[in-house]
């Protein structure tokens, strides 16, 4: 016959022995504990204590049976809500024990048991919200596909069709020459369907639409990252420096056969020494008037053009950016055409070319080193738009400034910088479409004695994914915005366009990096597996952060920018004008800085969307304010303009930074006005929520220190994250199928 008073002891024995986490220290708390109950006869004090004994611990069968007793129990009782009361239960309501509740709480608190979550494990799983919890679609799919595809819906399904076919089937060999071949075919292929010229003039076979260029671009991005490589140098940046730095005689002589890839080009610009200086660069262009001839020179090997797409195998020709010399006299650099290889693939004379080789990614490009000895090319060859050596050998130009010039040549080249974060935005969105795919797929833990629940139902794994989707969906967005800028640029507009692209690519490229860094992680050993393609997606996508220039120096370009409008605004006034632009600054944050507003964690208000832009904005302005000030103050004593900026960098990047989420947010609450569908505005608000409140948590120091909000806010801006992030759970699915991906692209088998 069962003692009550023992079985009392249930729910402790079966702690201690279930899984051995508790310590000697805490065995010795419970023998005290049962030592000093003056209820327990010394009889049944021996039998307790012999049960806790470390020398004999019970049979695996005992403990079973202790398991499935709490189980029943706790079932059978669902009053039960901590220890103390299965304790109670099991003792049948010995009323030896009715008032020890206190006695047996602290025991608890002692030996660290977490009395809820003892309890929750015995209960069944129909009790469990976390495992209940299921994918569900209450949104129309193909109309938030429509609204990401816009108006190039058309091209973007022509492409997808394309990457789909058989021949397109991933090449996996670890033979880079083999692989570099494949590229080169599935290139010639696209330039059959006539993607490569799209965005060159009809009257050369193109299709004259730069928009649907950039979508042919970030659509290619869902299948190999190399073909993307290879077809943006191929025909974006060799074909269109031709076309944006060139007149009408190279457009004649060359577009037709870039685009039909007759002539594989490449784009020579960054040297070893100077990387992103471009006016650093030491390769020249000598004119020579005697027989009109430039004479381009690598004056030394650190002067060699490296990292070069379509270099060590196929370019046969090559925009070269050199500094031109007209009778020793430096004007600058200037872009070039020279010759590389013959049709046969012979590289030319005075033309030395060295392989990149094996590379952390994008093996499938060709990238090498070039070096000229003296290699002589036609006046011809000189890409003339904005500069050129007229028929006396003197040098002209329409644009007399040559600060002004210079940067009005890159400018034109600024399409690159919206290629590629368009690109490193499509990989982004591969990453998060197998890892969020795979998380509402693969179950692991449980309540205890119910089934594994999907890894995507638990608050952590939504913390790692969905806030990088919600600002997915803004990035996108917001590279519309970009691309539509771009494509109806005034010539006033160009410096601000310029340094938007830039911004952008820097905010896309490191938002790509950590996500696929997050989905790696989150696959586990899945996603080190390489036919989950989670890690082809981060090794080539690892460059875009450096290449069309590093994200931290463009950074540095946008602030430098933003700064620059400030100054066009206030620089006149000097001091004054930068106190009365924080004085106008602080009047428009005067309401939301007042106590009540900086405590407000009211659900409506947390949920605001203009709540959400002011608390951008001010971060935005305050910065800029702050950085002005600054910068003004080290100038007025005496240090350099250029020292000035070298003291305030790490201040730079947060002007940019908070600039383009400014951005990045009004874009994304401009596109979500325009939505009809009153279901997919529901769940596109949400994800714009969750963006914004995501980016307030992470500058919550920011806002701390300035005021704009207390601790109490922050912490319920946090909770609020949480919320979010499980109201949309059950559509996260629906909202990477919505990317509309092709399976043969998505293509891990952790993904079906």
């Amino acid at each position: 016959m069962k003692n009550d008073k023992i079985q009392a002891f249930i729910p402790f024995f079966y702690l201690i022995w279930s899984d051995d986490l508790l310590t000697q220290k805490e065995f010795v708390t419970l023998q005290h504990f049962v030592t000093n109950q003056s209820w327990l006869s010394p009889k049944e004090k021996e039998e307790v204590l012999s049960k806790i004994a470390i020398t004999n611990p019970p049979s695996r069968e005992t403990i079973t049976e202790w398991y499935y007793e709490i189980q029943r129990t706790v079932q059978a009782s669902p009053a039960i809500k901590s220890v103390f009361d299965l304790a109670l239960v099991l003792s049948n309501d010995n009323s030896a024990i009715v008032d020890l509740k206190t006695e047996f709480t602290k025991l608890e608190s002692d030996l660290g048991i977490l009395t809820e979550e003892v309890i929750s494990n015995f209960k069944t799983v129909a009790n469990s919200f976390t495992s209940n919890y299921q994918t569900t679609t209450n949104f129309d799919i193909p109309t938030i596909t429509a609204l990401l595809d816009g108006e190039q819906a058309a091209i973007i399904n022509k492409v997808k069709a394309v990457i789909s076919r058989p021949e397109f089937a991933y090449c996996t060999t670890t033979d880079t020459a083999i692989y570099r071949e494949k590229v080169y075919e599935w290139c010639q292929i696209l330039a059959k369907e006539n993607f490569g010229n799209m965005a060159y003039p009809a009257r050369y076979g193109g299709g004259e639409n730069i928009a649907d260029y950039f979508a042919i671009m970030e659509t290619l991005s869902y299948h190999d990252l190399s073909l993307v490589i290879k077809f943006g140098v191929q025909f974006g940046l060799w074909g269109m420096s031709v076309q944006s730095l060139g007149t009408e005689k190279h457009y004649s002589k060359y577009l037709q056969d870039i685009g039909s890839l007759k002539i594989p080009g490449c784009f020579a610009m960054t040297e070893t020494h100077h990387g992103s200086n471009v006016k650093g660069l030491e390769t020249t262009a000598t004119y020579n008037h005697n027989d009109k001839t430039f004479t381009i020179h690598t004056p030394h090997e650190k002067a060699q053009k490296e990292y070069i797409g379509n270099a060590a195998v196929h370019g046969q020709m090559a925009t070269v950016f050199a500094k031109l010399i007209i009778d020793d006299h430096d004007y600058g650099v200037n872009a070039f055409i020279v010759p590389l290889r013959d049709t046969s693939g012979k590289t030319l004379k005075g033309i030395k070319i060295g392989d990149c080789g094996h590379k952390m990614g994008l093996n499938g490009v060709d990238n090498g080193t070039i070096q000229f000895n003296q290699v002589v090319i036609p006046k011809e060859n000189m890409l003339d738009r904005f500069a050129s050596v007229n028929e006396e050998g003197k040098f002209e130009s329409p644009i007399p400034s040559d600060n002004r010039r210079f940067f009005t040549m890159l400018g034109t080249l600024v399409g690159g910088r919206i290629g590629i974060p368009r690109s490193a935005l499509a990989a982004a969105k591969s990453g998060l479409a197998i890892t969020i795919k795979y998380s509402d797929q693969r179950r692991q833990f449980g309540p205890e004695g119910g089934s594994e629940v999907p890894i995507l139902n638990y608050r952590m794994h939504q913390r790692r994914l969905l806030p990088p989707l919600a600002k997915t969906y803004a990035v996108h967005f917001a590279l519309q915005y970009v691309t539509k800028r771009f494509l109806n640029k005034k010539e006033s507009e160009m410096q601000e366009i310029e340094a938007l692209a830039a911004g952008m690519k820097a905010y896309s490229t490191w938002n790509t990096t950590a996500i696929l860094q997050e989905c790696r992680e989150a696959c586990g050993g899945k996603g080190y597996l390489s036919e989950n393609r989670i890690d082809a997606l981060k090794n080539d996508t690892e460059i875009y952060t450096t290449f069309e220039g590093d994200n931290t120096v463009l950074m540095q370009l946008v602030a430098k920018n933003r700064l620059s409008e400030f100054r066009k605004a206030f620089g006149e006034m000097g001091s004054l004008g930068i106190i009365n632009y924080v004085f106008e600054n602080a009047k428009t944050a005067i309401t939301e800085k007042n106590p009540i507003t900086t405590r407000n964690t009211d659900t409506e208000h947390l949920l605001d969307s203009q709540f959400h832009f002011q608390a951008f904005e001010h971060r935005e302005k305050t910065i800029l304010a702050s950085a002005a000030k600054r910068l003004k103050k080290l100038i007025d004593n005496g240090l350099e303009p250029y020292d000035a900026f070298n003291v305030v960098q790490h201040q730079m990047i947060d002007v940019a930074q908070a600039y383009l989420e400014r951005v990045v947010l009004e874009q994304f609450q401009l596109v979500i006005a325009t939505v009809g569908d009153e279901k997919t505005k529901a769940i596109l608000i949400k994800l714009n929520q969750l963006y914004a409140l995501s980016q307030l948590e992470k500058n919550k120091s920011w806002y701390l220190e300035d005021g704009y909000m207390e601790a109490v806010k922050t912490k319920a801006i946090r909770k609020m994250v949480n919320q979010l992030c499980w109201d949309i759970r059950p559509s996260a699915v629906a909202l990477v199928d919505a990317f509309a991906i092709p399976d043969s692209c998505l293509a891990a088998p952790i993904a079906f």
